[in-house]
This record gives structure tokens, sequence and C-alpha cells, in this order.
């Protein structure tokens, strides 16, 4: 069901209306409008367009999801696309929920194609700020933006607590392989989706601000800094959590390799001390005459040799660390 609110003059003159009378209020120059769309079909953004006088290539993004965060540009409106994100902390896994957002002088129409996105958190975000509702469309903007990156902060921060823990496992004796490496690279994979939400939001709120944005005015604008300092410190805070959990991959890899090598060089000790007694024994085991042959010295020669030959190459091995 649409959602719809009225402002005049920076206050909330009513809710829930029609949408049906959108396009008579907005005959009123003092008045601004809000209208949600939860998984609209292409009939009612269809009516949308023609109440509002959308640009077909706008409305077409609208129809088809998945685009990538953006800010296009119309003679009467501009269209922009975010993405909200949730962090599952059991499984380290992100969701994502996509916003396309109509804006015109005095109107804007939030379309959420799969109808994951929280819109609620937004509407308590703009009754949080209803000190800047005078500042129409940038204030409904900002407050979409604003809680849009909020979730990308909070999913970052959530992510550093968990690739610091994974950090701690790495060296730990008792720490399962298997879980560690399925934690990292659910990881990693959280991350490269949160990158790819996060860093273009950089180029849309940077284009935002700039002045031929009409609805971004003097007032917002400090307030749309703000959000653009949120975006870049999210960001980069992504690239670096990317880095430091490829390096956390790398080093378990390294620490494999190491263990494997230790074994395998035990392993070869042990292999060379059991080759001497197999090598005595087949020695006197030679269906030939030998030196000690049916004699009882012959018996002691070969089992000191076992003794001592053996004995000495575990006291090298050892020596150097092989054993």
């Amino acid at each position: 069901m649409a959602r719809t609110r009225r402002y005049r003059d920076g206050v909330l003159e009513a809710e829930d209306f029609p949408a049906e009378e959108i396009s008579e209020h907005l005959r009123d120059d003092a008045l601004t409008v809000w209208l949600d769309l939860g998984a609209p079909t292409e009939a009612d953004l269809a009516l949308i367009a023609a109440e509002l006088g959308l640009h077909e290539l706008a409305v077409e993004d609208a129809v088809h999801s998945r685009q990538r965060p953006k800010v296009d540009r119309y003679d009467t409106h501009s269209y922009l696309t975010a993405y909200s994100v949730v962090l599952d902390a059991d499984t380290c896994l992100l969701t994502t929920a996509e916003l396309g957002v109509f804006v015109t002088d005095r109107a804007v129409v939030t379309v959420r194609p799969g109808g994951e996105f929280d819109i609620d958190a937004v509407v308590r975000r703009w009754d949080e700020l209803g000190h800047l509702a005078k500042n129409g469309v940038g204030f409904l903007v900002h407050g979409l933006l604003d809680y849009v990156v909020d979730t990308h902060f909070a999913a970052v921060q959530s992510l550093d607590d968990l690739v610091e823990d994974l950090e701690d496992t790495v060296f730990d004796e008792n720490a399962s392989a298997q879980e560690t490496q399925r934690r990292s690279l659910a990881l990693r994979k959280s991350l490269v989706t949160l990158r790819r939400v996060v860093l273009p939001m950089r180029e849309v709120v940077n284009t935002l601000l700039r002045r031929e944005d009409r609805f971004v005015d003097q007032a917002m604008t400090p307030y749309f800094q703000d959000v653009y300092d949120h975006v870049l410190r999210a960001s980069e805070w992504t690239e670096s959590l990317r880095d430091l959990v490829t390096t956390i991959r790398e080093t378990q890899l390294n620490i494999q390799g190491n263990r494997l090598n230790l074994i395998m060089k035990k392993v070869t000790g042990w292999a060379a001390i059991i080759a001497v007694p197999t090598a005595i024994t087949g020695f006197y085991g030679q269906n030939v005459p030998y030196p000690g042959l049916e004699q009882s010295w012959g018996f002691w020669v070969s089992t000191a040799s076992i003794v001592l030959v053996g004995g000495a190459l575990y006291a090298v091995f050892k020596h150097r660390d092989w054993l």
C-alpha cells in the first residue's frame, strides 16, 4: 500500500492521503509531498510518471531493479538509487535492500522494488529531524541518505569486530581450520558486497552537493556534507578491512604450508632412521656368505650397528630441529 505525507512550510500537515491527490496538492507552492511505493507494478509507476512528468528512462530504471548506486539528472527531476544493508553476525553474510528515489522541486517518490527496505526507519529519522522540514525536498532526501549511510557504517563496524575475532583464531591451535576458512571467505564476500554499494555513494552524495542541484540549499549543505564525510569513512574502512581479510587468508595458507612442511620434515627424518635397521637386516639376510655368518658376534654387530647409526641420525635430526 502506498504511503504519503504532506508538509506545509516545514510542518507535517497530513499523511496517508490517497496518492491520486498528489498532483492537486502540488498546485500549492507551500506544500512538499512524499509518496512511497512498496514493490510497485509497471502500471503504478506509469500513473505516477504521468502525474509528475517523470522521464521514461528514470521510470525504466525504477521498474528494472538491481541498479548500481547513482544519480541521474533530467530537466524537471532527478532519480537516484541507493542500498541499505543488514549484516547477520552469525553467518557473516550481508543482505542489501534497494531504494529508488524520484526527486522533483516539491515532491519525493520512493520506490522499494523488493519491499525489503525499512522505510519506517526513514520516517522515524524524518520525525527526529523535524526542525529541518522547512527545507522541503532537501530535508526528505537527506533523511533517506542519512539512514542508508548509517546502515553502511553500522555494517562496517560489525565487520570490523568480526575480523578482529577472526584474527584471534589464526594462531589458535584449538581453532577449527575449516570454520576459520569458512568465516574468512564469508567475511570477504560480505566486504565485496558492501564495497559495491558504498563506493558509488561518494559520487552520489558529491553530485547532490553541487550547486546545480536545486533541492540542496545553503541550509542543507552542511548536513549533506556530514553524510558525505560518513560515506568517505565507510568506504575507506571497507577497503582496509577487505585488505586485512585478504592478509588473514594469506596468513592462514602460510601457516598451513609451514605446518605441512614441518610434518613432512618429521616424517622424512623418521623414515631415514627406520631405513637403517631395514638396510642392516636386509644385508644380513643375504643368501651368500658374509662376516659373522652363523656366529653370535655377527648378531651383536648388526644389532649394535642399528642402535648406533639410528641413534646418531636421531641426534643429528633433533639438533637440526627436524624432529
